[in-house]
């Protein structure tokens, strides 16, 4: 089920980059998407090999990497230099 669960991960990090963009009213949906991208990876990271948190045979690894990219769409947004 590794299949499923990376591909429940990639839809849930699209979803959330397509509403981090709505809700701010950009229209970056590249820029959110590589973003919410790599803070998934991040997430991923943390869980599975920094805490040992979960493995890739469970599903709690999309959930660290769904906070992990809705924490790496946050400070892209809040810090993001507006012209």
């Amino acid at each position: 089920m590794q299949q499923a669960d990376i591909a429940i991960a990639i839809v849930g990090v699209l979803i959330l980059a397509w509403a981090g963009d709505q809700l701010t009213g950009r229209r970056g949906l590249f820029a959110a998407s590589l973003v919410s991208a790599t803070g998934a990876v991040c997430g991923w990271f943390l869980a599975v090999r920094v805490f040992g948190a979960a493995s890739m045979d469970e599903i709690g690894w999309t959930a660290w990497s769904g906070a992990g990219s809705v924490l790496g769409l946050v400070t892209f947004y809040l810090f993001r230099n507006t012209r």
